[in-house]
């Protein structure tokens, strides 16, 4: 290819393309760089192994296109030159462009190609570097490149040259002398990969592995002595994504292997949430060893501006909030937070709206929310559900003095909530509004993320299904239904089923799932830990 000697466009009010490193599969590894570009690009280009959860970070307003080379969700893969051509032609259009790539974009990426495609057509790029497969494949596999007693080199090469190259353009001779080899896309090859690498010097029984979808939880990897790898290999199934390294620090793996020995290792867990409200959950899981599934089913929205019996309600309750009317003020999630302060900051107003009130929030979660916006919960109860909420709440009443009885009490809470907490206090004589703040709706089901989570579930991928609210579930049968997939059969078919909590449970089970796990508290990281827990049993 000719390389353009024009200078590059500029970027201000012209379009640019950023190639960035995704890394090999966990989406942690992602750099921060790279999940800032992500947040501000108006169409994202990416690889077919981009997990989904960086996919997730794009703004909601961003064109998502897949270029994978093969597995296309729908339609057939994209070759390089159209995968150059849809660069250019969007960076023309004056679009901000991700091309998002798995690995490295200059570590056997074809990242060279994409921009030398782009300076011929005189678009302007950065390459964003990512953790390479070499180091973050053999790290989860415990598998050091270089040890002090096993290797002090390490090389790099590929077993699968492009066309109208032969493998024995590599200098073998180097490669065999090397502390510690990594070879990328050679499963297909590595039969003769082994045996060029012995003709060249290497001895036969030098340890080797394969790690197949590494820092995934679909990790697998196997070892045998360099001659015996590919019947090895073919013995286990092994097949495309795998890397190979060749050299005695594949010894070390026995005690330095810890990514394999997490209890939820191996688990690909499903949260039906939006990706923010699902990242503490999905952190928590990463750090047991699953592999979060982010599936937004709902999304949750306030009750609108428009004239409406929930928006005159809402409207009348917070002047009266404001005045000082309310002697308690109670919060069931952090979704009732932050609408809150959404509407309070619609009427100008701030945290001193609640001054001439006692708050108290259903549990951790919440409390951290109101946290957030400058003011502590007055009540916390010992049981973090409703009805523990309103005993409480009526406890704390009679310590303060004034005592329940004729108290005015706010409920700001979603559409649809129940209402054991009204019939609790108004039983205790409190006169207790309860006011519509938000409601959850069904998402899309053009959403990229749902259908990547449909399909993991139609194909038995998803081992543990976890549930935060009815909506959920209601929302998960319906978008499930319309796409003729039998969400009950797919979720009996996970080997965990669970629930935060005994409604959302009571939802799964009027559908005919039985629900394995409920955390005895309900907050993120007691649910994680009760997961895990329950793997490590089974």
């Amino acid at each position: 290819m000719r390389v353009s000697t024009r200078p590059a466009r500029d970027r201000v009010g012209a379009g640019f393309v950023y190639l960035v490193g995704a890394g090999p599969g966990d989406p942690g590894l992602l750099t921060r760089r790279g999940a800032a570009l992500l947040a501000t690009a108006e169409v994202v280009i990416y690889d077919g192994l981009v997990d989904s959860a960086q996919l997730a970070l794009a703004s909601p307003g961003c064109e998502l296109i897949y270029a994978g080379k093969k597995r296309a969700p729908a339609g057939r893969p994209l070759t390089q030159g159209e995968i150059n051509s849809l660069l250019i032609e969007k960076a023309q259009a004056g679009k901000r462009v991700v091309r998002l790539k798995g690995g490295d974009p200059f570590v056997f990426g074809r990242g060279a190609e994409e921009c030398l495609a782009l300076s011929a057509a005189g678009v302007g790029f950065e390459v964003v570097p990512g953790v390479t497969a070499a180091t973050a494949v053999s790290a989860y596999a415990g598998i050091p490149l270089t040890a002090r007693a096993q290797a002090s080199t390490v090389t790099f090469a590929t077993g699968h040259e492009a066309a109208g190259k032969s493998l024995s353009a590599i200098d073998w001779s180097a490669l065999a002398h090397a502390g510690t080899v990594v070879l990328f896309m050679a499963v297909r090859t590595v039969e003769e990969c082994a045996r060029e690498l012995i003709r060249a010097g290497r001895d036969p029984s030098t340890p080797a592995a394969a790690v197949r979808w590494g820092t995934t939880s679909r990790q697998y990897t196997v070892t045998a002595p360099l001659d015996q790898l590919a019947e090895r290999m073919h013995s286990a199934g092994i097949k495309p994504p795998a890397l190979l390294i060749v050299g005695h620090v594949v010894e070390l793996r026995s005690a330095l292997g810890w990514f394999e020995r997490r209890p939820l290792f191996g688990h690909r867990v499903l949260i039906p949430r939006q990706p923010a409200q699902a990242q503490g959950f999905a952190d928590a899981l990463a750090a047991y060893g699953g592999e979060p599934v982010v599936m937004p089913v709902t999304q949750v929205v306030g009750v609108g501006a428009e004239p409406s019996p929930e928006r005159s309600k809402l409207d009348a309750a917070l002047a009266a909030l404001e005045r000082g009317e309310f002697a308690w003020l109670l919060l069931a999630s952090a979704n009732a937070v932050e609408h809150l302060f959404a509407e309070l900051g619609a009427r100008d107003r701030d945290a001193r709206a609640l001054a001439g009130c006692q708050i108290a929030c259903v549990g951790g979660a919440t409390a951290a929310a109101l946290a957030a916006h400058g003011l502590r919960a007055d009540v916390l109860p010992a049981r973090a559900d409703a009805g523990g909420l309103a005993a409480a709440v009526i406890a704390a009443a009679d310590d303060f003095g004034a005592g329940i009885r004729g108290a005015r009490v706010l409920i700001p809470r979603a559409a649809g909530g129940r209402d054991d907490a009204v019939l609790a206090l108004s039983a205790a004589g409190a006169e207790v509004t309860a006011a519509v703040l938000y409601r959850s709706e069904t998402v899309s089901a053009e959403e990229p993320a749902l259908q990547r989570g449909l399909r993991a579930l139609a194909a038995g991928e998803i081992e543990i299904a976890t549930f935060f609210a009815p909506s959920q579930v209601r929302a998960l049968f319906a978008i499930a239904g319309s796409r003729g997939l039998d969400a009950r059969a797919s979720l009996s078919a996970c080997r965990v089923v669970a629930a935060i909590g005994e409604t959302t449970a009571g939802a799964l089970r009027e559908r005919g799932v039985e629900v394995d796990l409920i955390p005895e508290t309900p907050d993120v990281a007691a649910f994680a830990a009760a997961i895990a827990a329950h793997a490590a049993t089974r």
